[in-house]
């Protein structure tokens, strides 16, 4: 199974093995996988499983629950999932089955899942606590609550239902937060191919060229290399890029465009999430190389409070202190620092934070706070840092020159013991970089 993951099975059961020890002995946990998407009548998405039940089995099918019973003397792992089937196989696909799911998966048991219905009461009887994600799935919600009903009401002949419904990610998220070797080993590669992908799209861009056609070179990097895209790339020329979201990705390009790209690829379930902003002819303009370099110096502060021991919150403070500094050296802000910092003046042109957790998800799971205060930055943590200025067209308070720019760096830092490693490091980030690489194109 490592060779499909790249997750090895005892470092799916250590993972159990730590959430059932946190939850407790008198506990049951309920993970469903996620469901299957319908794309339009009987056609679907590509499916994707659901993170936390990845984190915890690697099982990648759906139509599947996984329960953990700490402590159970017959076995605390057990997956309910679909039976063997060949005709539905010959159209589908090959499936596990209970047999795979125990050698493979390294499941304690494993049951039909047309079983659920009629075991997991059983399962759930004398558990004082169920761990599980409620408002999720509506559906799964109003069966979970149907067996503990059906165990209430067998409590007069002496069963004992769960007293206690508990959010499963307060103690999951705070686990996948951090990154075992073999996670980084994934995020690396899923980064590797990333660079490429954006190396690929700086390579076709020339003037005219439409935003579709450098989403294609992008893609079709990440599919050469088994990886699927981490999120809806964003590929913005023009004015596009000062959408922050920006969906369309169908507008053209002209001569002196600075082009957008923010993304990433997901490999083997773990994402990788880069912006790049470059000129679409090769060169930067004054206007633009200003403000490329002032967000690069934002990003380089923000990194230098990437360590072991540092708030999260600081390398937002540190990049939003440069930008403010800088968009008032250009003219583009007015009075002095201090109060542009306490008035939140920049936030007129930068509007985000300067980054987020990575992982299994893009946005990945995880406090930014404990106890109300921004919580301390420890080894195995992986975050996006990510400072941007963005200039609308039609903003008539600046000089023309200005308008029209969006700009964001944003790379993949990994805390290590003894500072920090930029995951996405390779790919060219300065105005001078990024020059000389198109210019060799």
């Amino acid at each position: 199974m490592q060779a499909l993951t790249g997750i090895a099975v005892a470092e799916y059961a250590h993972r159990r093995r730590q959430l059932m020890e946190m939850a407790g002995e008198d506990a049951i946990l309920v993970l469903p996988a996620a469901p299957e998407r319908v794309r339009s009548h009987d056609t679907f998405h590509p499916y994707r499983q659901d993170s936390d039940f990845w984190y915890l089995c690697g099982f990648p099918e759906p139509e599947a629950v996984l329960v953990l019973i700490p402590g159970r003397r017959h076995g605390e792992a057990i997956l309910f999932c679909r039976e063997r089937d060949p005709e539905r196989e010959a159209w589908d696909g090959p499936r596990e089955g209970q047999e795979g799911a125990v050698a493979r998966y390294g499941m304690d048991d494993a049951y039909p899942i047309e079983d659920l219905d009629e075991i997991l009461p059983g399962l759930l009887e004398g558990r004082r606590r169920v761990y599980y994600h409620f408002g999720r799935d509506a559906d799964f919600d109003l069966k979970l609550i149907g067996w503990v009903n059906r165990v209430r009401d067998q409590a007069r002949h002496g069963a004992q239902p769960p007293h206690e419904f508990l959010e499963l990610g307060h103690l999951l998220h705070e686990q996948r937060l951090f990154k075992s070797p073999a996670e980084i080993a994934l995020m690396q590669q899923a980064a590797d191919i990333s660079v490429r992908a954006h190396r690929a799209a700086m390579r076709a861009a020339r003037p005219g060229i439409h935003e579709y056609a450098l989403q294609a070179e992008l893609e079709c990097e990440f599919r050469r290399h088994d990886a699927w895209p981490a999120y809806n790339s964003i590929v913005g020329a023009g004015a596009n890029a000062c959408v922050l979201h920006y969906r369309a990705n169908s507008c053209g390009s002209r001569a002196g465009d600075l082009v957008l790209i923010d993304a990433g690829a997901e490999y083997r379930g773990y994402a990788s999430d880069i912006t790049r902003t470059f000129p679409v002819d090769g060169r930067f303009s004054a206007e633009q190389r200003a403000l490329h370099d002032l967000v690069l110096a934002a990003q380089a502060a923000a990194l230098e409070q990437a360590q072991p021991g540092i708030a999260y919150e600081e390398g937002h403070l540190a990049a939003v202190e440069v930008l403010t500094e800088g968009l008032l050296r250009l003219g583009l802000l007015q009075g002095d620092l201090e109060e542009n910092l306490i008035e939140g003046h920049y936030r007129r042109f930068y509007r985000h934070k300067t980054g987020h957790w990575l992982g299994l998800d893009v946005h990945d799971v995880g406090d930014y706070k404990l106890a109300g205060e921004s919580r301390l930055l420890e080894p195995g943590m992986v975050f996006t840092v990510e400072p941007g200025l963005y200039i609308a067209a039609d903003e008539r308070d600046v000089e023309p020159r200005w308008r029209g720019i969006g700009i964001r760096i944003e790379d993949d830092v990994l805390i290590t013991a003894d500072g920090h490693r930029v995951l996405t490091g390779a790919l060219e980030r300065s105005a001078e970089e990024i020059e000389a690489f198109m210019a060799a194109r």
